[in-house]
């Protein structure tokens, strides 16, 4: 059994730098700002956000508005993956929607583009942030949603110890096509289950 660390009143004001085989996890800065506009010009991330209509003019600004207010942030956690040797921007995860009473947030993950997938980083980068949350904050669940065009993605999310609690029928309108949401949580006790850390599991 994981021994959980507990606060009185769970909060994300510190920012941690976590460390894997693959990835790092720092807070993210100002200069990660074009990173993160690479991301939400990306196709691919855009269709599996759900994401519609088109970047608008200034968006460069805009994150670089979000990331410079991060650190002062306790509700919300964003951490930039990066990649450890060169200090490559990778994507994001972002713990947010923080509900300190019921130890509960959010939790969602992107990645930019084919440079990022299909080598683990994704699974790793879940891993150290669950982590964290689980074992340092003292949070007792963390949910997301996963659209049905992304099994790639929820196979990921199982495999750490997600759970899928339902479904949200045709709660997404793509091109035409309605597209079920998916309904996943981690408690805990299944990140406890699964062995928690370390990530190489």
């Amino acid at each position: 059994m994981i021994e959980v660390m507990t606060s009185p009143t769970p909060s994300f004001v510190a920012k941690p730098t976590l460390i894997g085989k693959r990835v790092l996890l720092r807070p993210v800065t100002v200069a990660d700002a074009p990173g993160l506009v690479e991301l939400l010009n990306d196709p691919d991330v855009r269709r599996l956000t759900g994401t519609h209509g088109q970047v608008r003019p200034g968006v460069l600004e805009r994150a670089e508005a979000l990331y410079s207010a991060q650190a002062a942030e306790d509700d919300e956690l964003y951490l930039a993956v990066v990649e450890p040797a060169t200090g490559e921007y990778l994507g994001e995860v972002v713990l947010e929607d923080l509900d300190a009473d019921n130890r509960s947030c959010s939790f969602r993950i992107a990645l930019v583009g084919p440079r990022a997938f299909g080598r683990g980083y994704g699974t790793e980068a879940t891993r150290l942030i669950l982590a964290h949350a689980f074992e340092a904050v003292g949070i007792h669940r963390v949910g997301l949603e996963v659209f049905d065009f992304n099994p790639r993605a929820r196979h990921v999310y199982e495999r750490v110890g997600f759970v899928h609690e339902g479904t949200k029928r045709q709660a997404l309108h793509w091109q035409g096509a309605w597209v079920d949401a998916h309904v996943l949580a981690v408690l805990a006790d299944d990140w406890s289950r699964h062995g928690g850390f370390p990530a190489s599991r």
